[in-house]
């Protein structure tokens, strides 16, 4: 009965009142409300606000690095007489005062020598409200002995002296390095241009041609080898033909894939064995350069050694406006900035000579072999002709119709 009540109640509302209609209906799916739970959405909203002030904070170091980068992979020039006279010029002070700006030493400087100063500029300002009665006066004022650092002054001294000196042996190690690579492929161009005589067969021709270009392609693998961010297919495209150059680029060590390419073309100069095992000899200076290039950059300093160097520093200037205070106040500001400026440009300068190879001018050492072996194969020929002419016409004053005719 009350069944039928509640469904003749239904039929009346929808024909008085078309919208309880059932006929046409739509089904509404309506999405469950998100309610936050909590912790969790506290959590993931102070993640992202972390997150975005790391992102913060680290936009400046960023921009230093990238700078920095971007210098070590600037290439060099070697130096030449009149950059020798600009080098010892009395103005180089001025010269090298107006290009701190552009300075990638100094532009990396930014981050740490901002943050200790900022560092000084918080404490003076918690002691200057202290001093004033600003704060309670639960709160110290933070000073301290200059007793401890007039003690450490001298061993931070020695530690940052050993550390840059550690890291200009290796330069200096990597410069010798390369000097003999450059002088052993020198000499090994030189010997197989003499081994092979320049009237010999086509094919004892285009070996040789073959092999000093193999020989002028080496330094310039080693050098795409040992320097990040270098584009070996540009460099050597001049250099090699295209499908030598495809197989170098497929190695996993390009160096020794073109040491094998000079090797089997010196196996297939017909040559006499003491003529080539001469010149696979000669190959031993490439080989002994590869070696010495890659424990340079595969070892560095040992690492205990910069960390401390790095504590040490970090340490020293944030504990430097507590231990200035009471003599210089808030002098103890522009104090922190200078110590920081020149200790950390120091240490920077340690830092970036560890790794020798990007401060050589190894682009214009690679064009200098080039060249000089471009050179050695043109003059070859003039000098031996002009030679074989001065012989004859030796010979020929002191023939018995040279000497009738003088």
């Amino acid at each position: 009965m009350m069944y039928h009540q509640a469904m003749n109640l239904s039929l009346s509302c929808e024909s008085r009142f078309p919208i309880f209609s059932t006929k046409f209906r739509k089904t509404i799916h309506l999405k469950p409300l998100r309610v936050s739970s909590g912790p969790e959405s506290r959590d993931s909203g102070t993640k992202t606000l972390t997150d975005k002030l790391i992102l913060i904070l680290r936009t400046v170091p960023d921009w230093a690095d990238e700078i920095k980068e971007r210098g070590m992979q600037q290439k060099r020039t070697l130096y030449t007489h009149e950059k020798w006279v600009e080098h010892r010029s009395s103005l180089r002070h001025v010269r090298h005062l107006v290009s701190s700006f552009s300075s990638r030493v100094i532009l990396s400087l930014i981050p740490p020598v901002f943050f200790f100063t900022s560092v000084a500029v918080v404490i003076a300002s918690y002691n200057s409200a202290v001093a004033l009665e600003w704060l309670p006066g639960v709160f110290p004022i933070l000073r301290s002995s200059s007793l401890p650092y007039q003690l450490t002054a001298p061993a931070l001294a020695l530690l940052l002296v050993f550390r840059t000196e550690a890291s200009y042996s290796r330069y200096e190690e990597g410069r010798k390095a390369w000097v003999r690579i450059i002088a052993g492929t020198d000499d090994l161009a030189r010997q197989v241009i003499c081994s092979v005589d320049g009237s010999g067969s086509g094919d004892e021709l285009v070996i040789k041609d073959l092999l000093l270009r193999y020989i002028a392609a080496f330094p310039v693998a080693l050098k795409c080898h040992v320097i990040y961010g270098s584009d070996i297919a540009r460099d050597l495209r001049n250099l090699v033909e295209a499908d030598d150059l495809s197989l170098i680029l497929e190695s996993k060590h390009r160096p020794r894939c073109v040491i094998e390419f000079i090797s089997q073309s010196i196996q297939l100069l017909k040559l006499d064995d003491t003529k080539r095992d001469l010149l696979e000899s000669k190959m031993l200076h490439l080989h002994e350069g590869i070696g010495v290039c890659e424990q340079l950059m595969g070892i560095p300093i040992p690492l205990s050694y910069t960390r401390l160097t790095s504590r040490f520093l970090v340490f020293w200037h944030l504990t430097l406006p507590i231990i200035l205070w009471d003599e210089c106040h808030w002098i103890v500001v522009p104090a922190t900035f200078i110590s920081a400026a020149s200790l950390f440009c120091i240490e920077e300068v340690g830092v970036l000579i560890e790794e020798p190879f990007p401060m050589l001018a190894l682009d214009e050492l690679c064009d200098l072999v080039h060249s000089n072996i471009q050179e050695a194969v043109k003059s070859e020929t003039i000098i031996r002709n002009r030679i074989l002419a001065k012989i004859k016409l030796h010979e020929f004053k002191h023939s018995p119709n040279g000497r009738h005719r003088s």
